[in-house]
């Protein structure tokens, strides 16, 4: 089983010195507007929606608190906030407990690179369980294993990304464990929905992608990665190491039992990922594992591309690998489709290699959400771009401390605004929140100080969280939300939020579609927040 492939991550110098974002540095207070719009962007504003009393009561609160800090977090971390659609279980586990595990399993430290590797422990390493009583050795590896205490004037790109490979011995071994620590932390944070990524059947893809070799004629390589049942053999591998992974998880969360932790009321959908930076014909395997993958087994709902954008065979290979996407939905219209793209900014990348990545994503694989997206206004034609994705409701992933992190693009240079500004659906996600040593309410905390969002805007970007999951059924709420913000269908209309549900059409919509009773159970507990701090602003 392996979560990630084994081998090590290469890295890629950037010649432009990079900042961070440290969780310290957040501003305790709100400011009164939102940062500008990129200078380049003339578009009008789209108009404010309808707020209720309630919401207005709330907001009143909210800016009530931009002197007590402590308070401000509270808020922040009781706000409900939907589901994380761009996670890396990998990445998104907290660090201490990556240590834990690799001392628990028995691991040795490379002394000389901070990497986890297999026993026995050998000259030039030690043995990871001597983080429990060193705490000098444990705190070196809780900065080589992530963002903590980075120097905000080195390239923290390198640093990120060198992060996956020292740890990578390590979550491997425990996909259940991993997600037990990762949905205690979402259900803790008050979210509802996780979609995580993982590269199943990694070892046996990497196999048969060997076997069948290269073919341009993207057709034929399909009908060779199915000759013989191959591709189906890793589908069946893929099941067999979610189930394990099942198996794994309730019992550390001890579901279906009176000790039952918080985690096992999450719901849980996996993203296959394939990487990008391998041979044209792993990548393409792992692609068509993903999407097979999806139409059998409703726990795998989509694919996406992960490694870094910027890495040369990243670049080389592209173009290439948006037109496999687009082969494949011919042959998987059921599987969904998310793609980091415009991971970018000018210095790390030539000119030219800004032009095109979101806007192909767009139109020609024609991807349903597009994880990052920082690099848009350097995109030719990116306004047509932006309008394309407003109008075929693209979502955008949105984590800003790992866009500060790895791109150092923050505050007015982020294109947040400029999305916003287009209709484009946002969501707010973590990406690894274990390595850049954050939560989802540090990324709601940080849209809210630096483009002055009121509580109503907080709370459609939560509601959009759910919205543009992949999770089946019909939505609560009406196609295109307007600009009176997201209105429910007909059906539950006349419903309120908390109560029980009156109406049998509206009971019928919630029996009948996962994702609108998810989100009747987030309006519900958006009812129950305000109630609470409605009553603080009076």
């Amino acid at each position: 089983m392996s979560l990630q492939p084994r081998s090590a991550l290469r890295t890629r110098v950037v010649p432009a010195v990079l900042g961070t974002l440290s969780v310290l540095s957040l501003l305790s207070a709100l400011p009164a507007a939102a940062q500008p719009a990129h200078r380049d962007d003339h578009r009008a504003a789209p108009p404010p929606r309808q707020v209720t009393a309630e919401e207005t009561r709330t907001d009143l609160y909210l800016r009530s608190l931009r002197n007590r800090p402590a308070a401000l977090r509270d808020f922040f971390r009781q706000l409900p906030k939907g589901g994380d659609l761009h996670n890396h279980l990998s990445g998104a586990v907290s660090t201490e407990y990556l240590i834990e595990l690799a001392a628990r399993d028995g691991l040795c430290v490379d002394t000389a690179t901070l990497t986890a590797v297999t026993p026995p422990c050998r000259t030039g390493t030690r043995p990871a369980v001597d983080a429990r009583t060193d705490r000098a050795f444990h705190d070196a590896l809780l900065r080589a294993w992530s963002m903590q205490d980075f120097p905000p004037d080195q390239n923290g790109h390198d640093h990120f990304f060198d992060t996956f490979g020292k740890f990578g011995e390590v979550t491997w071994r425990h996909r259940g464990l991993l997600l037990a620590d990762v949905a205690d932390t979402a259900v803790r944070d008050n979210q509802f929905y996780l979609e995580t990524m993982v590269t199943p059947a990694s070892d046996g893809a990497r196999d048969l992608a060997a076997r069948v070799g290269w073919d341009s004629d993207l057709a034929a390589l399909h009908r060779k990665l199915l000759a013989g049942g191959g591709l189906d053999r890793l589908v069946a591998e893929a099941r067999k190491e979610a189930d394990d992974g099942d198996v794994e998880f309730r019992a550390a969360e001890h579901c279906g039992t009176s000790k039952a932790r918080p985690g096992c009321g999450l719901t849980v959908r996996w993203i296959s990922q394939a990487s990008r930076g391998s041979a044209p014909e792993r990548v393409f395997t792992q692609l068509a594992l993903g999407m097979r993958l999806a139409e059998a087994d409703p726990r795998f709902v989509a694919v996406n591309l992960v490694q870094p954008e910027d890495w040369d065979s990243s670049l080389r290979d592209y173009s290439l690998q948006m037109r496999m996407v687009r082969y494949l939905r011919t042959q998987y219209p059921k599987a969904h489709v998310t793609l980091h793209a415009g991971e970018l900014w000018p210095g790390l990348v030539k000119p030219a290699e800004l032009r095109f990545h979101i806007g192909e994503a767009v139109d020609v694989a024609r991807t349903e959400r597009v994880g990052h997206g920082v690099d848009l206004v350097h995109e030719d034609d990116w306004r047509r771009t932006a309008r394309t994705m407003a109008a075929r409701r693209v979502a955008v992933e949105v984590p800003f401390s790992s866009n500060a992190q790895i791109l150092g693009v923050k505050g007015a240079d982020h294109p947040f605004t400029t999305y916003r500004r287009y209709g484009v659906p946002i969501v707010l996600a973590t990406d690894d929140p274990g390595v850049s040593r954050i939560d989802i309410s540090h990324e709601y905390r940080y849209a809210a100080a630096t483009y002055g969002l009121r509580y109503p805007e907080l709370k459609d970007l939560a509601r959009a969280s759910l919205e543009y999951g992949f999770l089946p059924g019909a939505s609560l709420w009406q196609t295109v939300p307007t600009a009176r913000g997201y209105q429910p269908v007909t059906a539950c209309r006349a419903e309120r939020p908390g109560l029980p549900v009156r109406g049998a059409a509206c009971r019928h919509l919630l029996a009948a579609s996962a994702k609108a009773r998810l989100e009747w159970r987030q309006e519900g507990a958006f009812a129950a927040f305000e109630r609470t701090h409605a009553r603080s602003a009076r």
